[in-house]
């Protein structure tokens, strides 16, 4: 009998040129003081500066705080939250990458609840009330927009996460436009990350469900069939808006049935040596593929249809075959493809194993137990 809950973001506009009309959306929650929640690299390539344009005329005050970093520290989202209720904002949006996204969600639930960070992280512990909250990516990858969560890097080095329906945003909006100046090699970090969210949610353990696959495999067949071409000419909209749509429609797959133990390996990776998330996922995804095959070639297999049509052989040789091509992904988009390529070498091994082995929430969702001594010889295997 099948039982399932199924949540994601109440309103999605899909549209290019849409986030030049966001004071309108503004506007209509009633809302009069935005804080917009962005980084610097948005700033730099001038991706803000249309958003802005949209409220020059309207009676809706704006301030923008742009300290967002690469895996979001507390104290970033500290500061945030002072800033947005200096300001008294009744509005928040989140412009940009998944870190963006993530310290935005925060800043809406944490400046209008009154709760302290430390007390809602964990599951469903934030009690709200939050902010009207607007996310709007501008990289095609994390799914931030469609997802309850946001992780944050603790004082320890570690990453701990909030989860709850209190960070879906009321509104996401999906402008390709705004991807168009994103460089070969953060597109091609951000698009891998977005297929391991698709493959993740596809083979969770527990939480798998008929939504969610649909979702997912639809998302593959838009990231696969477009990542090279977005890589290889990044005007080509089209390309950009396929990948913006699959990236959303992961996310909204892996929401609801959750990641596994790639993220869990790839998370000690950013908050040590602050490798990017998608890049991180994509060093490790084709090892930890081959870690589960013995217990999920037939999913895998089902997903080579998708990302490999045409290909012939048994469930396992599929399945095989997906984990290699989507293992060499990386260094076919001109990514690094070993550890030691980021300075990370054999003596820091026993640190990464530490920390993947506390993600728990993440490892327990694989479909194939994992033990330290596994962690261990994917780590290595991409020395």
């Amino acid at each position: 009998m099948l039982k399932m809950v199924f949540q994601t973001t109440a309103s999605m506009i899909i549209e290019r040129g849409a986030a030049t009309r966001l004071a309108e959306h503004v506007q209509a929650m009633g809302c009069t003081s935005v804080l917009v929640v962005t980084d610097a690299g948005v700033i730099a390539a001038r991706l803000l500066d249309a958003v802005l344009a949209s409220f020059e005329n309207s009676p809706v005050a704006v301030r923008v705080f742009s300290q967002v970093q690469a895996d979001p520290p507390e104290s970033v989202i500290q500061i945030a939250v002072d800033v947005a209720k200096a300001c008294t904002a009744d509005c928040v949006l989140g412009l940009g990458g998944g870190s963006s996204l993530d310290v935005a969600k925060l800043v809406a639930l944490l400046a209008c609840s009154g709760e302290s960070l430390a007390e809602v992280y964990g599951i469903n512990l934030a009690k709200g009330p939050r902010l009207p909250l607007i996310l709007v990516p501008t990289t095609a990858g994390t799914g931030s927009e469609v997802t309850p969560v946001s992780v944050v890097t603790t004082g320890e080095g570690q990453k701990n996460v909030v989860y709850s329906p209190l960070l879906l945003p009321d509104l996401a909006i999906l402008d390709a436009e705004l991807t168009l100046g994103l460089p070969p090699h953060v597109t091609a970090a951000t698009g891998i990350d977005a297929m391991v969210h698709a493959v993740e949610a596809y083979t969770s353990k527990d939480l798998k469900n008929p939504i969610s696959d649909c979702l997912a495999r639809e998302a593959l067949r838009l990231l696969s069939t477009s990542l090279f071409k977005a890589c290889q000419d990044g005007s080509n909209l089209q390309a950009r808006e396929n990948m913006l749509l699959g990236a959303c429609l992961a996310g909204m797959a892996f929401a609801n049935s959750p990641v596994a133990a790639v993220h869990a390996l790839a998370y000690p990776l950013g908050a040590h040596f602050h490798v990017p998330h998608g890049l991180s996922n994509a060093l490790v995804l084709g090892p930890v593929m081959r870690f589960n095959l013995e217990a999920v070639a037939p999913l895998y297999a089902q997903l080579a249809d998708i990302v490999l049509p045409g290909l012939n052989g048994s469930d396992r040789e599929k399945a095989m075959a997906l984990a290699d091509y989507l293992g060499a992904l990386a260094g076919e988009l001109g990514l690094a493809t070993r550890l030691r390529d980021l300075g990370i070498t054999e003596s820091d091994i026993e640190l990464l194993v530490t920390d993947a082995m506390k993600q728990t929430r993440l490892l327990g969702n694989n479909p194939r137990p994992v033990r330290e001594q596994d962690v261990r010889a994917i780590y290595r295997s991409i020395l």
